[in-house]
């Protein structure tokens, strides 16, 4: 099956969701180009969701994606953790963009549960999601609703896993990608594997179709991708830096800027591996005390929230992929049309 068929959609080329980077106006845009925008609901409360979910559904009336982070078991609670050393270490972060270190809130994150409520009830084309398997009851749920699901895997383990839960389609994303290290059945440092060598082990392994990521940002990465047995392409980085984006212009600019060395995978923006431009924040955060997921990311969520208001570069999470000087085109149509060109006819 490819993943037109299986998503409902004309071109096989998905928007990477981006959680807190991810705005209306660019899912839309590539929905309505005929592939599958995506939107990423990274901390959302119930409310939030349906609202996020009804404003896709105004701008556009092509298929799109929700994502959500499914829970590991090694999440911690304000009630576990001590900021104390950690917090320290930022201050000088909070003091560039005059904010303050907060109180420690009620607990970090939703309930996962409420959240896939709500996604369950608003009943969206597409639910993807990342740093797990979907159960047989959110399986059978989706099924119910019409609702299409989509895993993400950085291993063959994981595809299979994925494949065995019945998903309508996997996303195998290679080590190049920009963002959170989405691996759940090993730790991600020992999940490094680059996409032109996971996409085809991958292929070999499952039975759903295959959706590739990592690296790829023009028409010969996707021509690769299809090359190596892939029948869709996922792009982030490419799409992020347009200006439909919900990143600041001092991101966007950075991602223009960036080389083929230079991005790092870090732990310290969020207590998760992800990849990203280095700058003040994560010099800064690297040499003292780090917090585990997801403490260290609320902690550095409040200086970064100033920082994007304010547009400085230099203390935001600028996640961006290997393949970011490939990323030329500031109009989520130019980005569109150039990966088109290297489907296959």
């Amino acid at each position: 099956m490819t993943v037109q068929r299986a998503l409902g959609i004309d071109v096989p080329l998905v928007l990477g969701p981006f959680g807190g980077l991810s705005s209306v106006g660019l899912a839309a845009a590539v929905s309505d180009a005929g592939g599958l925008g995506s939107y990423g609901l990274y901390g959302y409360d119930p409310d939030r969701i349906t609202a996020t979910i009804a404003a896709l559904r105004q701008a556009t009336t092509r298929p799109f994606a929700v994502n959500l982070w499914l829970p590991t078991g090694d999440e911690v609670t304000p009630d576990a953790v001590d900021v104390t050393a950690a917090a320290a270490t930022a201050q000088p972060l909070f003091d560039a963009v005059g904010a303050t270190v907060p109180a420690l809130p009620d607990r970090f994150l939703p309930d996962i549960d409420a959240q896939l409520d709500a996604v369950l009830s608003a009943a969206p084309p597409v639910l993807s999601v990342v740093y797990g398997v979907p159960s047989a009851r959110l399986r059978a749920q989706t099924a119910d609703r019409g609702i299409r699901l989509v895993g993400t895997a950085t291993s063959v383990a994981e595809a299979r896993a994925l494949d065995e839960a019945g998903v309508d389609a996997i996303v195998a994303s290679g080590a190049e990608a920009a963002g959170h290290r989405v691996s759940f059945l090993a730790r991600a440092e020992d999940s490094l594997v680059g996409t032109m060598a996971l996409v085809p082990q991958v292929v070999d392994a499952v039975t759903a179709p295959v959706i590739a990521a990592g690296g790829i940002a023009d028409r010969r990465g996707v021509a690769a991708a299809f090359a190596l047995g892939a029948t869709g392409v996922q792009v982030g980085t490419a799409f992020l830096r347009t200006r439909q984006s919900a990143a600041p212009a001092g991101h966007r600019a950075a991602i223009a800027a960036a080389g083929d060395t230079d991005t790092v995978l870090t732990r310290v923006m969020s207590g998760r591996l992800a990849r990203g431009i280095p700058n003040e924040a994560t010099r800064t955060l690297g040499a003292g005390a780090r917090l585990p997921f997801p403490a260290q990311n609320w902690l550095t969520g409040r200086f970064r929230a100033a920082a994007a208001a304010q547009d400085r570069a230099e203390y935001l999470s600028l996640w961006a992929g290997q393949a970011a000087a490939l990323a030329r085109w500031d109009d989520a149509a130019d980005v569109f049309a150039e990966l088109a060109a290297g489907l296959p006819r």
